[in-house]
C-alpha cells in the first residue's frame, strides 16, 4: 500500500506495508512511477517527499512470489528489470521536481537504489543501506552499478557489492550517500523543513539545475557548457527568474511562484 498527499505543494509519499519492509510489488512500483510522472506534470507540486512506515524502508523488491518460474526463455529477466526496477529509478531521476527521501529504517538492494536516485537523501539514525544482491547470488540492478560508482567512485561502489555489509547511517553520509543524518524522531520534521524551502523556490529553475547536474556525469565538458547556457537562456523566460532579477534590483526578498 501506498500512502500519498499533497500538502503546501509537496507530494508526500510513504511506503506501507511494514510487515514487509516495504518490499515493492509490481502494482506499488507502478503507483510509485506514476506519482512522479504526476509530479512533473502537475505545475501545483513543487517538492517530492518519498519516506515509509516502519522499521524499514524499502527491502527492494518483494521476491515472495516462489522460486524461479520453470518456463523462463532467453530475454524474460532482462525485460522485467527494464520495465521495472530501472524504470522506477528512472521516473525519479527524471522527476522535473526535486526528490527528498527520507529513509526511517532498512534500504536494502532496489530500496537503497530508491534512496540514491532522489536529489537529496535524509537519514534516520538507525537506517541502513545494504547492497544485498551479493548474498542472494545476483548482480546488482535498478540501477545500482549506475548510481553507486557516480556518488562514491568505482572502488567504494565495488567494495559495498562485492560484500553486501550493512552501511550505517553515518557511514553513507561519510561516504557521500546521504546529506543529512538526524535523530529518528526528527527525521519527518527535518524532510518537511527542507521541502517546504524546495516548495517555494523558483521550481523551473531547480528542474533545470537537477538534469544539468544528472546529465554532466555522462558528458563531456563542451557538451555541459552548452546545455548550461540552453538552460539559462530557457531559465530566464521564466516569471520566476525576472522576479528574481527585480527583487535583486529592488534590495527585496523573491517571492517565487514555480512559473
Amino acid at each position: 500500500m501506498i500512502l500519498h498527499t499533497t500538502t503546501n505543494h509537496i507530494s508526500w509519499i510513504t511506503l506501507n506495508r511494514p510487515e514487509a519492509m516495504n518490499a515493492l510489488t509490481p502494482d506499488q512500483r507502478d503507483h510509485l512511477i506514476r506519482l512522479f510522472e504526476e509530479a512533473s506534470a502537475n505545475p501545483d507540486i513543487r517538492a517530492v517527499v518519498i519516506t515509509a512506515t516502519g522499521k524499514g524502508f524499502c527491502a527492494g523488491a518483494d521476491l515472495r512470489g516462489g522460486g524461479p518460474p520453470t518456463d523462463r526463455v532467453a530475454g524474460d529477466v532482462a525485460r522485467v528489470i527494464r520495465h521495472g526496477a530501472q524504470r522506477l529509478i528512472t521516473a525519479i531521476l527524471d522527476c522535473e521536481k526535486p526528490v527528498i527521501a527520507a529513509v526511517n529504517g532498512t534500504a536494502a538492494g532496489v530500496g537503497a537504489h530508491l534512496a540514491y536516485a532522489c536529489d537529496l537523501v535524509i537519514a534516520a539514525e538507525s537506517a541502513r543501506f545494504i547492497e544485498v544482491f551479493v548474498r542472494r547470488g545476483l548482480v546488482p540492478d535498478g540501477a545500482g552499478a549506475y548510481l553507486l560508482p557516480r556518488l562514491i567512485g568505482p572502488q567504494r561502489a565495488k567494495e559495498l557489492m562485492f560484500f553486501g555489509d550493512a552501511l550505517t547511517a553515518a557511514d553513507a553520509e561519510r561516504l557521500g550517500l546521504v546529506n543529512r543524518v538526524v535523530p529518528d524522531e526528527e527525521l519527518e520534521k527535518t524532510a518537511r523543513t527542507w521541502a517546504e524551502r524546495l516548495a517555494t523556490g523558483p521550481t523551473r529553475s531547480i528542474a533545470l539545475t537537477k538534469q544539468l547536474v544528472n546529465a554532466s556525469l555522462d558528458t563531456d565538458r563542451s557538451t555541459a557548457l552548452t546545455a548550461e547556457a540552453t538552460a539559462q537562456e530557457i531559465n530566464m523566460t521564466t516569471a520566476d527568474a525576472q522576479e528574481g532579477v527585480t527583487s535583486f534590483v529592488e534590495r527585496r526578498g523573491p517571492e517565487f511562484h514555480g512559473r
